[in-house]
């Protein structure tokens, strides 16, 4: 019996400067709609919250209003970055009592919030950094968001096609990565689903270290990272230092047509890591990838990656950091088969993030 089950994850939540302009910028350059709002003018004078959603993928953007709150605090401390990765469960008290008796720190004990459109039931724990889940039971609701939130117009025309549907995996930066792989473990029950270390992970001048803990449906998945050892400074220890401590590092947004996505994505401003031209022509990497659905030249144009496992083979791109700290970025991924990471691709995807800490002085 699974003692934690969850549905999925619920939603992503960001602390952010500037919720408005935050939401604007998801809507223009992901291509997400907005459908819920919460501010000043209906019962929440500290902040302004616009949730945001391309499928199943959910954005909650919250941005202070005044000076002086905590959450003012966090954005002024952190910058723009995710304080909550919320999971969808059938029973958020059941999930919550065992998660605490299991060791997790409460935060939000179990309780009811409730409007004309049925009730939700939340509760909250806390992980790495400043981060928690929140653990959310949305059954018996039908309303936009949850209660308290009114539903909202779109701040543009949604585009005609989604560029994604859903959170593949959220990955978190930690400095000690065996001890949060334990609580994952211990507190929900998840277990190991790969895990990369040494040259897995490696380059001339930096590494890390890498454990993907999952729930038994593997519809939540977290990869852990860590700094390793090495010559010079890792990415991981440049989020640390800029984010200010652990947190979420990037989000894998899952599509099934990532080159239309990357298209319209990268017209409307979203900025690309940039992949070399001698990455498509290595011939090791043709002999191991084989046939995929489209002809490599048409990745090679738009710097998609490309990785076979022995489940199949998946596509994956990634996006610069998208707020002026170099934290929190984003990943497409569409899979065929594979339920990788896309292993094969660390090196180019490692060289290339360290291109752009060289740029910034960093490396």
């Amino acid at each position: 019996m699974d003692e934690f089950p969850v549905k999925g994850m619920d939603a992503v939540v960001f602390a952010v400067g500037n919720a408005k302009q935050t939401a604007h910028f998801y809507s223009t350059a992901f291509g997400m709609r907005r459908v819920a709002y919460r501010g000043p003018e209906n019962g929440s004078p500290d902040e302004a919250v616009h949730v945001l959603e391309s499928g199943g993928a959910r954005f909650v953007f919250r941005g202070p209003v005044r000076a002086g709150t905590d959450l003012g605090r966090h954005v002024a401390e952190h910058g723009d970055g995710v304080v909550d990765l919320a999971i969808a469960v059938p029973d958020a008290e059941a999930a919550y009592r065992h998660a605490v008796s299991n060791g997790a720190t409460g935060i939000e004990e179990p309780h009811v919030l409730e409007d004309e459109h049925g009730k939700v039931v939340v509760a909250s724990i806390a992980t790495y950094g400043e981060t928690r889940h929140s653990l959310v039971d949305r059954s018996n609701y039908s309303g936009a968001y949850l209660p308290g939130f009114t539903a909202a117009d779109p701040i543009v025309a949604p585009p005609e096609r989604r560029n994604f549907q859903a959170v593949d995996h959220c990955v978190g930066n930690v400095e000690r990565m065996e001890e949060w792989a334990g609580f994952y473990h211990r507190v929900m029950g998840f277990t190991d689903m790969a895990e990369f270390v040494g040259d897995d992970i490696a380059t001339e001048y930096s590494a890390l270290m890498s454990k993907v803990v999952a729930d038994g449906t593997r519809k939540v998945k977290f990869p852990l990272n860590e700094p390793a050892e090495s010559r010079k400074k890792s990415q991981i220890e440049e989020y640390l230092e800029f984010y200010g401590g652990p947190g979420v590092q990037h989000i894998a947004l899952a599509t099934n047509d990532i080159l239309a996505s990357v298209d319209a994505m990268r017209a409307a401003g979203v900025e690309f890591l940039a992949t070399p031209d001698s990455y498509y022509q290595d011939a090791e990497l043709r002999a191991r990838i084989g046939e995929v659905r489209v002809p490599v030249e048409e990745l090679q144009r738009r710097g998609v990656l490309v990785d076979r496992d022995e489940d199949g083979y998946l596509l994956q791109i990634f996006t610069k950091p998208v707020q002026d700290r170099p934290t929190v970025f984003f990943e497409l991924i569409e899979r065929h088969g594979s339920l990788g990471f896309g292993k094969g691709n660390f090196k180019a995807l490692f060289e290339a993030i360290e291109r752009e800490q060289a740029l910034r002085g960093n490396l």
